[in-house]
């Protein structure tokens, strides 16, 4: 359960935020948020998909693991990959709003918060941290960029750009395993599309985000191999 509040250098002063990263504190997770404006960094490490949340609508997220609350890039020593999704990094940190005013909250009951260890939200006279500063600017980096992920998800929709996809993977033991639920983009009606309509996506600064997509999808043969290389360890 959350228990999100709003946070403040008076009730939470003393407050500090474990980075470690592991299952323990709760970074065992198969799936993870993503916005086009984080694709070029993601798409080196993550296979970038769609997951339906309407009738109509996608929102794009990545791939970190092939089974339900596996996340392959968590290793005994920490996250193993050069970019950690903002996503991810912005726990237990939530944004919302007062009025016009976008506010920070924080999730009280989750395990990285502790007054013991981790990093310190404000100083001792009250002024807030480099950690909490960082913190505020990955909340607005999602909230702005959440906003432009509705704007590719209607256009893609709009375009008829996405379909289904069913992964079908064979493990050594013999096993099968399907990933399935997901949605990409269509190359073949990508290819296909009017020079007018490119050039709209272009002008709305949608087109790289849809080669950074397709891009990012020869790093389902890293995942494959990263769920075999744990399954020989295991």
């Amino acid at each position: 359960m959350t228990r999100a509040a709003l946070l403040n250098n008076i009730d939470h002063r003393d407050l500090r935020i474990i980075t470690t990263r592991s299952a323990e504190y709760g970074d065992d997770i198969s799936v993870a948020l993503t916005f086009p404006a984080e694709f070029r960094n993601c798409q080196a490490h993550y296979p970038i998909v769609f997951q339906k949340t309407g009738d109509a609508e996608f929102q794009p997220v990545l791939l970190l693991g092939l089974r339900p609350e596996e996340n392959l890039f968590l290793k005994p020593h920490g996250w193993d990959a050069h970019y950690l999704p903002l996503s991810v990094e912005r726990q237990p940190f939530m944004i919302g709003s007062s009025g016009d005013q976008l506010v920070m909250h924080i999730d009280i009951d989750h395990p990285r918060v502790s007054k013991r260890e981790g990093e310190p939200l404000f100083r001792e006279h009250g002024g807030t941290t480099e950690y909490l500063e960082r913190m505020n600017s990955v909340l607005l980096s999602l909230h702005e960029g959440l906003q432009h992920s509705k704007d590719l998800s209607a256009a893609l929709t709009r375009l008829e750009l996405l379909e289904s996809f069913v992964l079908d993977v064979t493990l050594d033991d013999g096993s099968e395993n399907r990933l399935s639920g997901y949605y990409t983009i269509n190359e073949e009606r990508l290819r296909q599309l009017a020079p007018q309509a490119v050039a709209e996506l272009h002008a709305q600064g949608l087109l790289e985000p849809v080669y950074m997509t397709l891009a990012s999808l020869s790093q389902f043969r890293g995942l494959i191999e990263r769920l075999r290389r744990r399954l020989r360890r295991d």
